[in-house]
């Protein structure tokens, strides 16, 4: 084949999780091809059923005879019953163990996916599904039958070679529709599906923000734009589904006619005496039985396709989830950050927002990051603790990359507070927890209880209605601002980390919880906790060893904070609310 390559690995073999589940359904599938050949087998008995009673019960009026034909006519068609029973059940187990596994390994690559933040995910699972449903659907039966189709050809040959001739035509211009009907729609049903997709999304996002959009009016603008997305792919899927329609109906209609020329052609052919009366039927049902599977394709084809797309979908997100994380667990962090030549672009990968920026920091500093808004200080911290991915360079912890870390040991040593709370649905306590479930429900409870002291939430948490076990909906629903960011720190502060990395923790507290929090880094600070924290309310960098400076994406300054803060009182140019957070740190 040109511009392949001898011996390149497919891909669905390049990531072991996609390649684990396909390997494990794939006896499911085998067996229900087996079960498929002696379904095709038992399929001949209605035929052969029917050229007995004519050929021989009638002509003898054997009562006999017939009785022990419809017998064993009836013990076949009951195999035939049980045996389609079991090839849909198999075909079920093996939709339901694709789901169980590879539904962990796909979230978990929804998850680490560099546009993760975009609401690709709910679409992605959506793909997942149609794929597993398409797998116990009427096409997938459809394709283990059609393999049968020449033999059924194959005894109209025998019975007489017009009708197997008759057959082939048949089979021939059914195969020529589904051709038709697959380059027609290809291209019309992979963008429905990309239109329909885009307008799922579109309505996640305004879902996410229901609030504001209320609180704004911006309800009759937002509903215009999903009318728009929503009637684009209704048009596309629309036009898909009346070419299909118009295939499968005279896909059906030909099929149809075939049918009932098949009886005509045998009674032609029985009239000279070259077939026997009972051949007239039994060539009709083979004939009907032969096209029955091409039709099924015809009719299924749109849900192949999409099914199509959707494994390529699937196969793109693995490819994307770059190198395996290190496995070997390696000493326990002590704290020292390295950062070098780190470079950072937009989600859209359209533009830098960090440009080589170096910082060497070492364990059990306190390092400030300030600077004017959009010049990077969300993004520096957050590529800190892995959530962007880099563009170039690199972060390295005890000299060992992000990367070369198992990802669990690396998570229970960094504490991390982003700029929003970002809380999940679930109790108070499994928040602070990190939904983690230990076997020690006591050390679990106390470690939870710990934490919430160290920055300030406890007292709060116990005048909730259920404490620790009050729940709280989406994105931290029923609490405050200021209480989100205080249950947020208490996260951040859970197990003791060696690392924290703070966000603007301070954006939303009040005086009470703003001086709380100098407390809990100045305990962090003495236990040799590395910290590093971004402050536009510059208060709680008094204690910082060093300030770094941030300015369109670049690394303006770094040095002890006594030195940025002369620094700046000498620089005018400074974006001032830059030059405000060291006069203040």
């Amino acid at each position: 084949m040109p511009g392949s390559r001898k011996g390149a690995v497919p891909r669905h073999r390049r990531n072991p999780a996609m390649a684990d589940a396909l390997s494990a359904c794939r006896a499911h599938l085998v067996h229900a091809a087996i079960f498929s050949a002696l379904l095709n087998l038992l399929y001949l008995a209605p035929s052969l059923y029917m050229l007995q009673v004519y050929d021989r019960v009638v002509p003898t009026r054997g009562v006999v005879t017939l009785a022990m034909l419809t017998l064993i006519f009836l013990a076949a068609v009951a195999t035939l019953g049980l045996l389609d029973l079991l090839r849909t059940r198999l075909l079920i187990r093996a939709s339901a163990r694709l789901d169980r596994l590879l539904g962990g390994p796909l979230i978990v690559a929804l998850l680490a996916a560099p546009n993760a933040a975009e609401g690709q995910g709910g679409v992605l699972l959506r793909e997942f599904d149609t794929l597993r449903q398409t797998i116990t659907g009427l096409g997938m039966i459809a394709l283990f039958d059609a393999p049968w189709s020449p033999i059924y050809m194959l005894v109209c040959f025998l019975l007489h070679p017009a009708l197997g001739l008759l057959a082939v035509a048949c089979s021939a211009v059914l195969l020529l529709l589904t051709v038709l009907n697959e380059r027609g729609t290809k291209l019309l049903v992979q963008d429905a599906s990309a239109a329909q997709q885009h307008g799922y999304q579109m309505v996640e996002a305004s879902l996410a923000a229901a609030g504001v959009v209320r609180a704004l009016g911006m309800q009759g603008g937002l509903l215009r734009l999903h009318l728009r997305d929503r009637q684009v792919a209704q048009t596309l899927q629309m036009r898909a589904a009346f070419l299909g329609a118009g295939y499968l109906t005279l896909a059906r209609t030909v099929r149809i006619a075939m049918q009932s020329l098949a009886l005509g052609l045998g009674a032609l052919l029985a009239i000279e005496q070259q077939i026997s009366g009972g051949a007239i039927f039994a060539a009709s049902l083979l004939i009907a039985r032969a096209l029955a599977p091409i039709e099924g394709i015809t009719g299924a084809w749109r849900n192949m396709i999409q099914a199509r797309t959707a494994y390529h979908s699937l196969l793109t997100l693995f490819d994307a989830g770059g190198p395996p994380r290190g496995q070997t667990r390696l000493p326990e962090v002590r704290g020292d950050i390295e950062v070098e030549q780190l470079s950072v672009a937009d989600p859209q990968g359209h533009r830098l927002v960090l440009h080589g920026i170096d910082l060497r920091i070492a364990a059990g500093e306190m390092v400030g990051v300030i600077g004017p808004s959009g010049a990077g200080k969300s993004t520096l911290v957050r590529a800190l603790v892995g959530a962007q991915v880099a563009a170039g360079g690199s972060v390295r912890i005890d000299g060992a990359t992000l990367g070369d870390w198992p990802e669990a040991q690396l998570a229970q040593a960094i504490g991390y507070v982003p700029q929003e709370p970002t809380l999940f649905h679930g109790t108070i306590k499994q928040n602070i927890a990190r939904f983690r479930s230990e076997e020690d429900a006591a050390a679990l409870d106390a470690e939870v209880v710990r934490a919430a002291q160290q920055c300030g939430a406890h007292g709060f948490i116990l005048r909730l209605p259920q404490a620790y076990d009050t729940r709280l909906g989406w994105n931290g629903a029923g609490l405050s601002v200021g209480q989100a960011q205080r249950i947020a720190l208490a996260r951040a502060l859970f197990g003791r980390p060696r690392i924290l990395v703070l966000d603007e923790p301070n954006a939303s507290l009040d005086a009470e919880g703003e001086a709380q929090l100098s407390a809990a880094l100045a305990e962090q600070k003495r236990a040799g906790v590395t910290i590093v924290v971004v402050a536009h309310r510059t208060g709680i960098l008094a204690a910082s060893d060093k300030l770094a400076v941030l300015r369109e994406g670049r690394l303006q300054m770094f040095d002890t904070r006594a030195a940025v803060v002369a620094q700046l009182a000498g620089k005018p140019a400074i974006a001032n609310e830059a030059a405000t957070a060291g006069a203040e740190a």
